[in-house]
C-alpha cells in the first residue's frame, strides 16, 4: 500500500506548489475513518481510495481532486459527515465528496425508467464540478481492476454498467486510455472466451512478425528525421475490445484485419504535423479514404490529430496518428488535461476553479445537461444521452461556412435541428453540396448542407425513426405532441360550440375563458383539448359558463346525417349503428365501444367492418368523427404517418345479449348449377344472415361472390368460413378487411 510521502511525491512531480499539509491531513483522516474495514479481497479498505488517488495523480489533477479521491467513501461508509469535512478541509472539497456519495448510490443498469433517472442525477451531479466525474471514473477503474474479488453474480452487472455508461463517458471526456482500459476489463468479464481468443491470436501474431513494430518505428523515425524534423514515433497493438468491435462492425475475421498495429508520431509544433504527414505520404502510398484531419476540425472533446493509413514497410498497412505533444496530452488525459490553475493558485480547494469551461468536452457536458429539461420522460433523456455517447462524428457546413458536428449516420433533418429547432420544425427539403437530396440522406464529412424551409410546416412523426441525434428526436416528439394537442383542441372547440348552440345559448370565447378556472384548467386551449380527448364533457363546459342551464332536453337529441353515422348525447353510452340494422338507436341493436369520446360520431370501416373478437383501433377524422377498423385492415397503412389520429378502443359486448355484426367475405365457386345454393345453405345452417350479395364471373369456370353477412363474433365467422372451405364447389373463401 502506498505510503503518505509517496503520494505527496507523486503530486509534486507535476505540481511543485502542492499543499503537502492538506494531502497529509486527508491521508490520515481517511485512514482513521475507514479503520479496520476490509475489501472483498481482504485488503484494508483504505487501499481503495488510495489507489483511486494514485490514478488521478497520473492525470495530473489538482490537490482538491486528490483529497476528494481519498475521502470519496467516508460519508457513505464511515461516521464522517459533510459538516465535518467542510470544517477540516473546505466546503469545496466537501461538495466534491458529497457529489461522489450521491453517485455511489446510483444503480445504472436497473429497469429502464429508474436507470434513466439515475443517469440524469449522475450528469446533474457532475454539472457543477466535472472533477466529480473524474474521481468517479478513477473509482470505477480501480473497481474493475479488482473485479475478481466481487461476488460472481454481481460481476456481469458491474461490467455491463461500465461498458454502457462509464467507458463512453470517459471517451466523451477525451480520456481515451481510461476508456480503452474500462472497455477491455468489461469485455474480459462479459465475453471471456472471445477475449482470450483475441489475446492468443495477438500473441501468435507478435511471434510471427518478430520485430515488425520496432522496424516500422525505426524506418518512420529515419524518414522524418531526414527532413530535419524532431519526432518521437511510438507503435502499439490495438486492445482486444477495439479489435472485437471492429470485427463485429465489419463482419470480418481476425485474419482479415489489416490495422492491428497503430503508430503515433509526436512533434513540437502544429506546422510540423503537416510536414511529417507530407513525408509519410511521399514515402509510402496512402490508403484511399483513410485520411482525417482532426486538427482543422477538432472533435467535440477537443481531440486534435491527423489520422492516415499507408501501405508501409513490408507491404504492411500502417495506421498513423500525427500530433503535437500538447495534443497528445489532451488525447491521453482529455478534460483532465485542462486542469489549469487560476492566477497561479495551487488548487487546494479554497476557491480555485481548475477546469476550464471552454473545453470542448465540458461544452458537450453542458449541452447534455441543457437537454435535461427538454425530454418529457426519463426514458427519452436516457435514449438521447446514449445516442450522444456512442456515436462517432461527421463534420458538415452551412452555406455560410458554420461548422456543424453530428453523429455518424446523421441526416439533413439532424443537421436542421442542430442549426436551430425552428429550422428543423419547418424543414421540407435539403441541398447537399448544391444538389437537391432526400431528407433521409446520410451525411458525409465535409458536406455543405442547405435546409429548405416552409412556413406552417410541422415535422412528420415518422421522422423520429429516421433521425439519430437526441436533440432532433426530442424536438420531433414535442412537435408531434403539440400537433396532436392542436387536433384535439380543434375537435373539442367544435364539440363545445355545438353543445352551446344545443343549449340555446350564444357561444362566446370571452365568457368561456373567464370560466376556465371553474373547469380546473389553465387555459382555453386546455379546455378544448380535454373535451376533444374525451376527458371532459361538453355539458360541463356549458354549465361552467351558464350555471343556470339544467342540461340537455330529450327533444334536442338528433342523429348525424350520413350512412352509418349517429351522435350520442348526454346520458347515452357510446353505441355504434350497424349498417343494415334498423335505424332506431335502441340498445339492443347497437354495441358499446370503450375508449372514445361519447359525443363523437362513429362508424365501421367500409368493405369489411369489424366483429367482436377482432382487435380494433379507431381513426380520428377531426370534424367528421371516428372510424373503427380491425387491426389487420390494409387500409390502416394510409394512416401510418399520422399516429396522432390513432385511438385505443375495444369491444364491450354482453354475452347474454347476442347481436349480429356485418362482415364481408369473398367466395370463389365453380360455375355450375346449385353452387350458390350450397354457399347459402352453409351460411344459413351456421345461423349467419346474408344481407347483400354481388356476383361476377372471372371466367367460364368460376364465379366470384362478394357476400355481406351478419355474424355474432369472430368465432362464428371462422366457423362459417371453415364449413364453406369443405364444400367441393368452393375454390376459395376469404374475409375482406377493407
Amino acid at each position: 500500500m502506498m505510503r503518505q510521502y509517496e503520494l505527496v511525491e507523486r503530486v509534486r512531480r507535476y505540481n511543485a506548489n502542492t499543499d503537502e499539509a492538506l494531502l497529509d491531513r486527508a491521508y490520515v483522516y481517511a485512514m482513521r475513518a475507514h479503520g479496520t474495514q476490509k475489501r472483498a479481497s481482504g485488503d484494508p479498505y483504505f487501499s481503495h481510495p488510495l489507489e483511486v488517488a494514485a490514478i488521478l495523480t497520473d492525470l495530473k489533477l489538482d490537490d482538491a481532486t486528490i483529497v476528494a479521491a481519498l475521502l470519496h467513501d467516508t460519508i457513505e461508509d464511515t461516521d464522517a459527515t459533510r459538516d465535518e469535512i467542510d470544517r477540516v478541509f473546505s466546503p469545496q472539497i466537501g461538495a466534491l465528496v458529497e457529489g461522489l456519495t450521491k453517485i455511489k448510490k446510483l444503480d445504472l443498469v436497473s429497469k429502464q425508467a429508474k436507470q434513466a433517472e439515475n443517469l440524469r442525477k449522475l450528469l446533474l451531479a457532475i454539472a457543477d464540478d466535472v472533477r466529480v466525474l473524474l474521481v468517479k471514473l478513477a473509482d470505477r477503474l480501480h473497481n474493475m481492476r479488482t473485479l475478481k474479488w466481487v461476488p460472481e453474480e454481481k460481476r456481469s452487472r458491474v461490467a455491463q454498467e461500465t461498458l454502457d455508461i462509464y467507458a463512453p463517458l470517459a471517451g466523451r471526456m477525451g480520456m481515451h486510455d481510461m476508456r480503452e482500459e474500462l472497455e477491455d476489463l468489461s469485455f474480459r468479464q462479459l465475453s471471456p472466451e472471445a477475449y482470450d481468443s483475441i489475446l492468443n491470436r495477438l500473441q501468435a501474431l507478435k511471434e510471427n512478425n518478430g520485430e515488425l513494430v520496432a522496424s516500422i518505428e525505426r524506418e518512420l523515425s529515419d524518414a522524418i528525421a531526414q527532413k530535419g524534423l524532431s519526432a518521437i514515433v511510438k507503435g502499439r497493438e490495438k486492445r482486444p475490445y477495439s479489435i472485437w468491435r471492429k470485427m463485429e462492425q465489419k463482419s470480418v475475421a481476425f485474419e482479415q484485419l489489416s490495422d492491428i498495429y497503430g503508430f503515433r508520431v509526436l512533434v513540437d509544433q502544429t506546422e510540423e504535423c503537416y510536414a511529417a504527414l507530407g513525408v509519410v505520404h511521399t514515402k509510402w502510398p496512402l490508403v484511399p479514404g483513410r485520411f482525417k484531419d482532426y486538427i482543422s476540425t477538432p472533435k467535440q472533446n477537443d481531440y486534435r490529430s491527423l489520422h492516415t493509413t499507408v501501405v508501409g514497410p513490408g507491404r504492411q498497412r500502417v495506421e498513423l496518428q500525427i500530433r503535437t505533444r500538447l495534443m497528445h496530452e489532451i488525447a491521453e488525459y482529455g478534460i483532465a488535461a485542462h486542469a489549469l490553475y487560476k492566477d497561479g493558485g495551487n488548487g487546494n480547494g479554497n476557491g480555485a476553479d481548475p477546469l476550464t469551461r471552454d473545453s470542448g468536452a465540458y461544452a458537450w457536458l453542458r449541452r447534455t445537461i441543457e437537454l435535461l429539461a427538454e425530454g418529457s420522460s426519463p426514458e427519452e433523456f436516457l435514449e438521447h444521452t446514449k445516442l450522444e455517447l456512442f456515436h462517432d462524428q461527421v463534420f458538415c457546413f452551412t452555406p455560410k461556412g458554420r461548422l456543424i458536428t453530428l453523429p455518424r449516420r446523421a441526416t439533413p433533418i439532424d443537421f436542421a435541428y442542430a442549426v436551430h429547432t425552428g429550422v428543423g420544425d419547418r424543414a421540407v427539403g435539403a441541398k447537399i453540396n448544391g444538389k437537391i437530396s432526400p431528407l433521409v440522406s446520410e451525411l458525409q464529412n465535409g458536406d455543405e448542407v442547405e435546409i429548405i424551409t416552409a412556413a406552417g410546416q410541422t415535422p412528420p412523426a415518422a421522422w423520429e425513426s429516421i433521425v439519430v441525434t437526441g436533440k432532433a428526436r426530442a424536438a420531433i416528439r414535442r412537435a408531434t405532441r403539440a400537433a396532436v394537442r392542436a387536433q384535439y383542441a380543434g375537435l373539442g372547440k367544435k364539440i363545445v360550440e355545438r353543445a352551446v348552440v344545443r343549449a340555446g345559448k350564444v357561444f362566446s370565447e370571452e365568457k368561456l375563458a373567464a370560466s376556465v378556472g371553474r373547469l380546473a384548467r389553465q387555459s382555453l386551449e386546455d379546455v378544448y383539448a380535454a373535451v376533444g380527448r374525451g376527458e371532459m364533457r361538453s355539458d360541463d363546459v356549458v354549465k361552467a359558463v351558464h350555471p343556470e342551464w339544467t342540461g340537455p332536453r330529450a327533444e334536442e337529441r338528433a342523429a348525424l346525417k350520413g350512412e352509418g353515422w349517429f351522435e350520442l348525447e348526454q346520458g347515452q353510452s357510446l353505441k355504434f349503428k350497424i349498417p343494415g340494422i334498423e335505424s332506431d338507436p335502441d340498445p339492443k341493436t347497437a354495441i358499446p365501444i370503450r375508449g372514445i369520446n361519447r359525443e363523437l360520431p362513429v362508424r365501421f370501416a367500409p368493405n369489411g367492418g369489424a366483429v367482436p373478437g377482432d382487435r380494433i383501433v379507431g381513426i380520428l377524422s377531426p370534424g367528421e368523427g371516428i372510424t373503427i377498423y380491425p387491426i389487420q385492415s390494409p387500409a390502416l397503412q394510409e394512416f401510418e404517418e399520422e399516429p396522432e389520429r390513432w385511438l385505443d378502443v375495444r369491444w364491450d359486448v354482453e354475452e347474454d345479449d347476442p347481436q349480429r355484426f356485418p362482415v364481408q367475405i369473398v367466395v370463389v365457386a365453380t360455375n355450375e348449377p346449385g353452387s350458390l345454393a350450397q354457399v347459402a345453405q352453409v351460411i344459413g345452417e351456421r345461423d349467419g344472415n346474408i344481407e347483400n350479395l354481388r356476383m361476377s364471373s372471372r371466367s367460364a369456370d368460376f364465379t366470384r361472390m362478394v357476400i355481406d353477412i351478419g355474424v355474432y363474433d369472430l368465432r362464428h365467422l371462422n366457423g362459417i368460413l371453415s364449413d364453406l372451405r369443405t364444400r367441393p364447389v368452393v375454390s376459395s373463401v376469404e374475409r375482406v378487411n377493407g
